[in-house]
């Protein structure tokens, strides 16, 4: 699904509008902080042009390359603001019982309060609060590495310069 704009749903939901309303609330987010970003262990490498509006994707596609570019900002916002607040990306778990693991998978899927503890533990445990930057993997119940496409330089910065150019076409019309 896409919107007027052409941008697919799923960057607009897990990407964009996110970086928006968290640039947003900066201000009002204090130092000492925390801002939690709902991330996916379904990562793939960003194609930029869809982020744009200017390719499509198949759903799960774009589900995966979603999270990656979300995980990726909130690497990117982090080393911006070294001095809080803490900015940490979490895949809460896979196949939760959610509607889009039904629908998608037609399996009933693991409890969600797998997912809901773990969020709730990355904003309120201190094994978090020197986390900015990281990527917690609730299926291994350990910070590890995101996809390697979110380690590449070259693609983090296409990709938030992607992020950033869309969100300005989009302000400005």
């Amino acid at each position: 699904a896409t919107t007027p704009e052409g941008l697919d749903v799923r960057f607009v939901v897990n990407t964009l509008a996110s970086y928006r309303l968290t640039r947003l609330l900066l201000p009002a987010i204090p130092k000492h902080g925390r801002i939690v970003n709902l991330s996916s262990a379904a990562q793939a490498p960003v194609n930029v042009e869809a982020l744009a509006g200017h390719a499509s994707l198949n759903d799960r596609e774009a589900y995966a390359q979603s999270k990656l570019a979300l995980t990726i900002w909130s690497r990117e916002l982090a080393r911006e603001l070294p001095d809080g607040p803490v900015v940490v990306a979490v895949n809460p778990g896979s196949l939760l019982a959610s509607k889009m693991v039904q629908e998608g998978f037609g399996i009933a899927g693991n409890d969600l309060r797998i997912g809901a503890d773990i969020l709730c533990r990355a904003a309120l445990d201190d094994v978090f609060a020197e986390a900015s930057g990281k990527y917690f993997d609730n299926d291994s119940g350990r910070f590890s590495n995101p996809n390697p496409a979110a380690l590449d330089q070259a693609h983090s910065k296409s990709v938030m310069a992607t992020i950033r150019t869309v969100l300005s076409d989009l302000t400005a019309a």
